[in-house]
């Protein structure tokens, strides 16, 4: 057979492959239909509305979306298959009975909607005030020109609607404050998540989040950056280099008395660019006059589109392997560089000498040093893991910090090395593990459980 000949058979057989996998399709959305609505409908007809739009009251769909196992549909479980071969079935399955609660609509919390609803999140609350504009749409998820002037919130249901209708979408075009805090936050999401841009609102949201006991994730600032890999989520009391942050943990504390215990999505990066001037055509004109709500900033922040974006699809990250429960270590913030990795690296293998009379058993190098220090302690003593030293106060933290064997029989390994300050190090080399384990159990175990996990990071 000539080469020519095996291209068009390969056409043809593509061309029929093509056809059969149309016709499964249609086949299985048939089967959906009547399985959904209870009717049968010849194959290519389309289903008449019943003057109703599948409108149900609240009660309904909360109690529909509860029993109803969304992966039992054909359609459903495939359009989700990679998500089922990277959770599990039931882990997805967790995924698909979730209900997340997104509040603000732009670059970032369109995207991280957008996600969660791929991801197969079966319930989405999608709140957000203000309107799509043509200035938007170099980074808004979905948006297009015909969407300039909808609703955000609108906008982002109609186009959700044709990816994943099965998902239970209810979008309110509705500013969050203290009136609308109940309406909005009631129903117990599994997750909240803070996309908001003005500072007074986003810290009203956080405090009710945590007075309420809800899982929440907040995003920080993504304008005026431009380095992707710098993007970290983190305790809000660990993230650094960020003005909003900042702000925002100032607030909190100030007004709410609220010292971190939730996550952000921040960037390390300083802003490469600063908020624009107002500018008018007329001197005389008020910038407050051009506030959409009163108290909301009228000045531009310039924005890289794919940054936002980035953030948001951070947090859709985060959140669905949350909902299924995926063990996932994010990096920490951690402050050091290498000239501080070698200080107590140096600094462990003169104590060996000292107290053991030989180096011989430091069994580590710089590079596990690091492992030790950055990924398992988190640049903070064993004893002070919620320390809210950042930036330079961690370098300055270096200076009384030392690594020392947390079982003194075995050999200074990956899987055997605490760091603690220089009387915390004394104290515990002059008591054993059995005591530790009797007096602070709590301490003994969350030690054990740490250094388990190099044990497995290190196939040890």
């Amino acid at each position: 057979m000539s080469d020519r000949s095996k291209q068009w058979l390969l056409i043809g057989a593509g061309a029929v492959f093509g056809s059969l996998s149309t016709l499964a399709v249609l086949k299985l959305s048939h089967r959906y239909y009547a399985k959904r609505h209870g009717k049968s409908l010849p194959n290519g007809a389309l289903a008449e509305d019943d003057g109703t739009n599948g409108r149900a009251s609240n009660e309904d769909l909360v109690r529909n979306f509860v029993e109803t196992d969304m992966l039992a549909d054909e359609i459903v479980s495939e359009q989700l298959t990679r998500n089922i071969q990277f959770f599990g079935l039931e882990s997805q399955r967790k995924v698909t009975q979730s209900f997340v609660v997104i509040i603000g609509l732009g670059g970032v919390g369109s995207h991280a909607a957008s996600m969660l609803l791929r991801s197969g999140v079966g319930r989405l609350l999608l709140v957000d005030f203000d309107q799509v504009s043509l200035s938007s749409l170099n980074r808004h998820a979905v948006a297009t020109r015909e969407d300039v002037g909808t609703p955000k919130a609108l906008c982002l249901k109609k186009h959700f609607s044709l990816i994943y209708p099965e998902c239970q979408i209810e979008a309110r075009v509705q500013l969050y404050d203290s009136s609308s805090e109940e309406e909005i936050l009631s129903g117990n999401p599994d997750f909240v998540l803070d996309c908001i841009d003005n500072i007074d609102t986003k810290v009203a949201l956080l405090a009710a989040c945590v007075r309420r006991g809800l899982k929440v994730l907040s995003a920080m600032g993504a304008g005026a950056r431009a380095d992707p890999t710098r993007i970290r989520i983190a305790d809000l009391r660990e993230s650094t280099n960020d003005p909003l942050s900042r702000a925002v943990r100032y607030r909190l504390r100030k007004d709410y008395g609220i010292d971190g215990g939730f996550s952000v999505v921040f960037s390390l990066e300083k802003p490469k660019v600063k908020l624009l001037p107002f500018q008018t055509s007329k001197e005389e004109e008020n910038p407050l006059d051009y506030q959409i709500v009163p108290g909301f900033r009228v000045r531009i922040i310039p924005v890289l589109g794919t940054i936002p974006a980035i953030f948001g699809q951070v947090m859709a990250t985060y959140v669905a392997t949350q909902l299924a429960e995926l063990s996932v270590q994010t990096e920490p913030v951690v402050n050091l560089d290498l000239d501080h990795y070698r200080i107590l690296h140096q600094r462990l293998i003169e104590h060996e000498e000292i107290l053991y009379g030989s180096a011989d058993e430091v069994l580590v190098d710089i590079e596990e040093i690091v492992y030790i220090v950055k990924e398992l302690w988190r640049g903070r003593s064993a004893r002070d893991q919620n320390q809210k030293d950042v930036g330079r106060k961690m370098w300055r933290s270096v200076n009384e910090l030392m690594l020392v064997r947390w079982d003194q029989s075995k050999p200074a390994t990956v899987s055997n090395l605490v760091l603690l300050k220089f009387s915390e190090a004394d104290a515990h080399e002059s008591t054993d593990l059995d005591r530790i384990k009797e007096e602070e159990p709590e301490f003994y175990t969350m030690v054990t459980r740490t250094l388990n996990r190099a044990e497995i990071d290190f196939a040890l």
